[in-house]
């Protein structure tokens, strides 16, 4: 009898003594739950390794002048939503920038081409389904693809040459590309004659008085042109819109010696309902 206590007083000094370090492990469909009677429990997710690696931002914050491989992230997002379409070259130059500035915009945060971790996020979340597809450029990519580039510097002089003949007012060149982005950004989708109209009023008031005497001037004023509030001044003008800058040139002018313009179904402003009304061309109303 004596012997039998003994032997149950032994077992019970073991279990106590080993208590705290006792754990019970289990594995459940790629989870691993650790129990112990000290601790609460822990979870730990296993990835799938089946699953798709696809590229993810870094910490860095990304501003002008940034490069690599987030940059690149950067300009396929932007790309894949339609507010970037320049080249995906890995570097932050002043387009990438302005896709930035418009993006935030859009989302509703603070509108300064600063890369952070909010704007990140929100891209992030609004690109769930892109994929890189544009092939990482390098300086050997860069030295095999010179034809293309220089094909693409004669499109431009092409383009610059066209504009810049009827150009009797002596604008600069950077003048009659903004002028070309602006006509895109305000009246892209308007009939021919809008556009060249809207082409005109930016020349009106460059002749005016009352206004800048250059077209950047006179387009970058603010509040003037919805197109630079709202970022689509930096989108790429197609020719139609250089040919509408073209004819203004030429001293075609359809709305009349217009300064103003104004879409009567999205105006907020009451003053410009005010100014005296000229004519209608598509879905904008000129005025004086």
């Amino acid at each position: 009898m004596t012997k039998h206590k003994q032997w149950i007083f032994a077992v019970l000094t073991l279990a106590l003594a080993a208590a705290p370090f006792a754990g019970v492990f289990f594995e459940d469909r790629g989870v691993t739950y650790a129990q112990s009677n000290a601790a609460a429990p822990v979870i730990t997710e296993i990835p799938d390794e089946g699953e798709e690696a696809l590229p993810a931002f870094g910490t860095t914050p990304l501003k002008l002048g940034s490069s690599g491989q987030d940059v690149y992230e950067l300009q396929g997002r932007l790309k894949h939503l339609g507010y970037y379409a320049g080249a995906i070259d890995s570097q932050f130059g002043a387009k990438t920038k302005n896709a930035v500035t418009w993006f935030q915009w859009k989302f509703g945060l603070k509108s300064d081409g600063v890369v952070g971790a909010k704007t990140k996020l929100k891209l992030y979340n609004a690109t769930t389904a892109w994929k890189p597809t544009a092939p990482k450029t390098s300086t050997a990519n860069k030295d095999t693809s010179s034809g293309t580039a220089a094909k693409k510097n004669e499109t431009a002089k092409t383009n610059t040459a066209e504009l810049s003949s009827g150009n009797t007012m002596g604008l600069s060149e950077n003048d009659l590309k903004i002028m070309a982005n602006a006509v895109y950004g305000e009246s892209r989708g308007e009939p021919f004659e809008g556009q060249v109209a809207v082409a005109a009023v930016i020349l009106n008031r460059v002749k005016s008085p009352s206004f800048p005497n250059t077209p950047s001037g006179v387009i970058f004023q603010p509040g003037a042109f919805t197109a630079v509030a709202d970022g689509q001044i930096y989108l790429e003008p197609n020719e139609q819109a250089r040919k509408a800058v073209q004819q203004a040139l030429n001293g075609w002018d359809p709305s009349g010696g217009c300064l103003y313009y104004f879409n009567p179904k999205t105006a907020t402003s009451k003053w410009i309902w005010s100014r005296p009304q000229v004519k209608t061309i598509g879905e904008h109303i000129f005025c004086m």
